[in-house]
């Protein structure tokens, strides 16, 4: 499951979901490398 997550104030990144830690931060995969950081909120639905 492709997840998105924040490094810090400004950087995101997108990978497959590797594991979910204790704390709420997540682990994603990206090509051979591992990140760990804090899952992007999902937007706000929209108004009708």
């Amino acid at each position: 499951m492709l997840k998105t997550i924040t490094l810090g104030s400004c950087v995101q990144v997108q990978g497959l979901l590797v594991k979910q830690l204790e704390d709420g931060s997540l682990v994603v995969s990206v090509g051979d490398r591992t990140y760990r950081g804090r899952p992007v909120s999902a937007a706000p639905a929209a108004f009708a």
